[in-house]
């Protein structure tokens, strides 16, 4: 049997024996992406060497990029406007002054701690770093113990933060010698990859949603490609922008958010049952960002972690504190929520998917310094797989309790407002786990 195969029925056992206890296993320490990556470093290349980055990089790649695509463009869907007013103050503070603090900070804190790299490359650490991933902190915002402000809040920060930090990717990358952004020139990165993508983006997501909704007005879609169409036009909006030399994430964002957009507003004549249109493909997400991770621990954790040093290990871990907290913290001065959910709100914030993707992308350039970005990036979502995932169960239930007695106590507390209404971007369990 050749090495693919065995490659193919390593992956599906992993996946399938996941499913079997998947329940069983949420309310415990050992997450999804705890099983996942941890199973692709045992697949990788430190230990039985079944998945190797260098076997068929295009496959792993491709892989990854379409993972990425459809959370982007599933993420931006769900965008409502109300998310980011009225209740929905948090994620407007964590995102308009978080996320930028924390891509600064990032920033600054790699200068000492890894020498050898340029002013544009440490830039990258901070940027690629810098976004959150809601699945890898599932039972932080679907517990019903916690407040609903604080589960949306996070929510929708970790559904937007990835597509807010793609511009920054790119025009760091832009700015270092020997990428391929750098051959354009920053006008050329300026006009392509960042107006053109997403002019491209809007275009066709929001032409789609109106098709779509046209079409179901006569009756003339089905179900089942009602949930297809999603997927079509994600891939459709990413390939426009690569054969424009844009940014095809950038490109599925901004698709995605007009395709939402467009299914809300233009709903003359569609049936009033709940839209699932885009069921399909969420679900496909979930489970492509999982396998996803397996690949992670293969090609990039598994050698990375034969590499280590003291300092790798010292930003991962200011990464996720620091780094994070810092940022969360001032974001939230006058906001009137209390020290403990600050703090809930500051360790909450898992690296994952679009940072495993970035890093890969940035480790494909095979430019000077690119190989020490890739391990670092590496290192950090790997230890916050690990110790998110381990803590989560714990300090849910520690801060549920928290909550529940001071709203007992002090009826006007700030984290009683309620989070805005809607379909929103959904939580991940939330569905079948209506609490733990």
């Amino acid at each position: 049997m050749s090495s693919g195969a065995w490659i193919g029925v390593a992956v599906a056992a992993v996946a399938a024996a996941y499913a079997l206890g998947s329940r069983r296993l949420s309310s415990t320490p050992l997450s999804s992406a705890i099983v996942f990556v941890g199973s692709g470093v045992v697949l990788g290349p430190a230990v039985l060497d079944l998945i190797d980055l260098g076997d068929d990089p295009a496959q792993i790649t491709g892989l990854l990029e379409f993972t990425l695509t459809l959370v982007l463009f599933t993420d931006a869907m769900a965008i409502r406007r109300r998310d980011l007013s009225t209740g929905g103050f948090l994620p407007g503070r964590l995102l308009g002054v978080g996320l930028l603090l924390s891509i600064g900070l990032g920033w600054l804190l790699a200068w000492p701690l890894l020498p050898g790299l340029t002013v544009w490359e440490l830039a990258l650490v901070g940027a690629v770093l810098a976004p959150t991933d809601a699945a890898l902190g599932k039972t932080a915002i679907s517990d019903v113990r916690v407040p609903a402000l604080v589960r949306h809040g996070l929510n929708v920060e970790s559904g937007l933060n990835d597509g807010m930090v793609l511009p920054f990717f790119v025009l760091f990358m832009a700015a270092i010698p020997g990428t391929h952004y750098a051959e354009e020139g920053a006008t050329g990165v300026f006009w392509r990859a960042l107006l053109l993508s997403t002019a491209l983006g809007l275009l066709v997501g929001g032409l789609g949603g109106r098709l779509l909704q046209w079409c179901r007005a006569r009756g003339w879609v089905e179900g089942e490609w009602r949930q297809a169409y999603p997927v079509a036009v994600a891939v459709l909006s990413y390939q426009l922008a690569v054969v424009t030399d844009g940014s095809g994430f950038i490109a599925a964002w901004a698709a995605g958010f007009a395709f939402g957009f467009a299914l809300r507003r233009h709903r003359a004549g569609v049936e009033k049952e709940p839209d699932r249109t885009a069921d399909l493909a969420e679900n496909l997400g979930v489970l492509l960002a999982s396998l996803s991770l397996l690949v992670f621990g293969a090609v990039l954790l598994g050698p990375a972690l034969e590499h280590l040093s003291w300092r790798i290990v010292l930003y991962a871990v200011l990464s996720l504190t620091v780094v994070r907290m810092v940022p969360v913290a001032v974001s939230l001065v006058g906001s009137g929520l209390r020290p403990p959910t600050v703090a809930y709100l500051g360790w909450f914030g898992p690296r994952g998917l679009a940072s495993v993707v970035l890093g890969l992308l940035v480790v494909e350039e095979q430019v000077h310094g690119m190989e020490l970005v890739g391990r670092v990036v590496a290192v950090t979502v790997g230890l916050s797989v690990l110790l998110h995932g381990v803590s989560a169960v714990a300090l849910v239930g520690r801060y549920g309790r928290w909550y529940a007695g001071a709203a007992a106590t002090e009826p006007d507390l700030r984290e009683g407002v309620p989070a805005p209404t809607g379909r929103g971007r959904r939580e991940p369990g939330s569905p079948d786990e209506p609490g733990r």
